[in-house]
């Protein structure tokens, strides 16, 4: 069917998309385009840490955003440190956070798992209405597919929601999602896309976030690289309609989009704002 044909469902998920950033220096002025209300996750580096994260949170409350900080599990010390970060994200009024397992090689204290973690956030009391944890229609590189679907299982009790890892097979999305809800994972999917990407930016930005994480960071994108090889720059229009058909499907319920914007936020927003403009005209 054409995108026209799902019309609705497309203007729905593209206004309820959001950008997923990571802190460096420059970002917040990146996002003064933004409108207010908007959302944006923002990432946990295993080079800079939770502070960064929170940071950068702390200063970006001025901006009538609507703020997505990512907690990994991995930099979590313990439960006294899980809740002075629980207790900074209320008083910053947040009302969503992500907890990934992390990229970092060694735990910086007890917590080895986003399920270890996501159990002991439930002891904490808070105002946190949304708490999101990663999905894998492609795999994981270190984990197997019962192993990743067992982890769905067990964090769906403390979860409200999942996000998928950047993929470029609609197929591969929907095949995995179906199968999901027949495993009876029924948590909202919100679908993982590459913003607008420039080749050059993105390899900068790979390098910058160290050797070790450059190795995984190909490893687990190496289709992204090879679209990005082929043309000066990526985006994910074909990939959007090809997913169109299932946005207005309640078995998928697929709420909106994550755009992984590798902090090109300009040209990733221009993108969200003219397809919105061409599904609405």
């Amino acid at each position: 069917m054409s995108g026209k044909d799902h019309r609705q469902a497309l203007i729905r998920t593209i206004e309820h998309s959001y950008l997923e950033i990571f802190p460096e220096r420059g970002i917040e002025d990146r996002l003064e385009l933004l409108p207010a209300g908007a959302y944006v996750a923002i990432t946990c580096s295993s080079r800079k840490g939770i502070n960064a994260t929170l940071d950068l949170a702390e200063r970006l409350t001025k901006r009538r955003l609507r703020l997505v900080p990512h907690v990994s599990a991995r930099q979590v010390i313990d439960e006294a440190h899980l809740t002075d970060i629980v207790r900074r994200l209320d008083d910053l009024q947040v009302d969503s956070v992500f907890i990934p397992g992390g990229d970092v090689a060694e735990p910086a204290g007890k917590f080895t798992s986003s399920l270890q973690v996501l159990k002991a956030m439930a002891e904490i009391d808070h105002h946190i209405e949304e708490v999101g944890v990663a999905a894998y229609p492609e795999g994981h590189p270190f984990l197997d597919a019962r192993t990743l679907l067992k982890g769905l299982r067990d964090k769906q009790q403390f979860a409200t929601y999942m996000v998928t890892q950047m993929c470029f097979d609609p197929r591969a999305i929907i095949r995995w999602l179906a199968d999901m809800r027949a495993c009876g994972i029924h948590l909202p999917a919100w679908i993982g896309l590459p913003g607008v990407t420039e080749r050059a930016k993105l390899f900068a930005t790979a390098l910058r976030i160290g050797v070790g994480e450059s190795a995984r960071f190909v490893t687990a994108h190496r289709k992204l690289l090879g679209h990005l090889f082929r043309k000066r720059s990526y985006q994910p229009d074909d990939l959007l309609m090809e997913l169109a058909v299932y946005l207005d499907d309640p078995a998928y319920d697929i709420p909106g989009f994550h755009l992984y914007s590798f902090n090109q936020v300009e040209s990733t927003e221009k993108w969200r704002v003219e397809m919105l403009a061409r599904f609405e005209a």
